[in-house]
């Protein structure tokens, strides 16, 4: 099996980028843009902070949701679009690209989009084969990342996980962070300092495109 993905590391390294061109790393020729991401909600209790925090500096941002979280939680999920921002199709439930096969990962992403309406797609974990990266490009945009803000990890602290999305994030930046009760802590630490960094700088956070549905 052919893969494409990403094992952990906080800036996605710059010879990655051509093996796997069909992905979006970043937004080429972006001005002053960043976008800012949210994997695995929607989840009670993150969700709403994200969605106020966001709010309270004029950013919008782009959320890709896992389907049963969606199932679980449709008001959060019509929240989210209410206000403003993009969704994405993160599968049903967490599939592992790699350790499936195409025709099983397939499925699970089209029981996602019953739910999850939307032309943008991240694969969990930045893992996916070459063989499904194809299956879906027709339909997709599959997402990837340049900048990792590793939030979730128990041996990252709130102040190093803001340093790393400030240290990396450049013009057109992709930042990954994750709406959930793991990462919650790191997250509304870093989202607050990192918005007004960038809004001191200049920059517009703005939410990805969806520019078809399926």
């Amino acid at each position: 099996m052919h893969r494409t993905g990403l094992m952990y590391s906080v800036k996605t390294p710059a010879l990655l980028k051509p093996l796997a061109s069909q992905l979006l790393w970043s937004v080429p020729g972006a001005d002053k843009e960043l976008y800012i991401t949210f994997d695995d909600g929607p989840c009670p209790g993150v969700t709403e902070a994200i969605l106020d925090i966001l709010d309270s500096y004029g950013a919008k941002a782009s959320f890709f949701c896992i389907g049963g979280n969606v199932q679980k939680h449709p008001d959060l999920y019509r929240e989210t679009l209410k206000r403003g921002h993009s969704v994405g199709n993160h599968t049903w439930n967490h599939m592992n690209g790699w350790e499936y096969s195409t025709y099983s990962y397939l499925r699970n992403v089209l029981e996602c989009s019953a739910l999850v309406s939307s032309s943008l797609f991240r694969p969990p974990y930045g893992r996916i084969s070459r063989a499904q990266a194809k299956a879906l490009s027709s339909r997709y945009t599959i997402v990837m990342w340049d900048v990792l803000s590793a939030d979730w990890r128990s041996d990252v602290s709130p102040e190093k996980c803001l340093q790393n999305v400030l240290k990396h994030a450049e013009r057109g930046s992709i930042i990954v962070f994750h709406d959930s009760v793991k990462a919650k802590g790191n997250m509304l630490y870093a989202l607050p300092r990192a918005l007004e960094h960038w809004k001191a700088q200049g920059y517009e956070m703005r939410a990805l495109p969806d520019n078809k549905k399926v």
